[in-house]
C-alpha cells in the first residue's frame, strides 16, 4: 500500500511527462505563446489531483522554420505543479537544466 504522499508524488510525475509528450512538436511562435501556455494549464488543470499548474514557454528558443513558425520543444517549457491527495500535495516542476528538460520534486 502507498501514503497519500506517494501519491501525490506520482500524480506530479505523471502529469508533467503526460504534458512534455503530448505537447511537444506542436506548433508555437512568439504571437501565440500566451494562448498555448494557457490550454496547456487549462488542460492539464481538469486532470485529477492537480491543484495549481504554471506554464511558461521560452520564446527565446522560438527560431521561425520557412513557414513563420517554430515547434515546441522540451528546453521551452518552464511549469510548475502542485498536486493533493487527500491532506497531502507535492510540487513539481519540469525545467531546463544543463540544457536538458528536467523533472524534479521541489517540496
Amino acid at each position: 500500500m502507498h501514503t497519500a504522499r506517494e501519491q501525490a508524488i506520482f500524480e506530479a510525475g505523471i502529469k508533467l511527462g503526460a504534458l512534455y509528450h503530448q505537447w511537444v512538436g506542436t506548433p508555437v511562435s512568439p504571437e501565440i505563446a500566451s494562448s498555448l501556455e494557457s490550454a496547456i494549464q487549462k488542460s492539464v488543470k481538469l486532470q485529477p489531483h492537480v491543484e495549481k499548474i504554471r506554464v511558461r514557454l521560452d520564446r527565446s528558443l522560438m527560431e521561425p522554420n520557412v513557414f513563420g513558425y517554430s515547434e515546441l520543444r522540451g528546453l521551452m517549457f518552464d511549469v510548475e505543479i502542485t498536486t493533493r491527495v487527500e491532506e497531502e500535495s507535492c510540487r513539481a516542476r519540469l525545467i531546463r537544466k544543463d540544457e536538458y528538460p528536467m523533472m524534479e520534486i521541489v517540496e
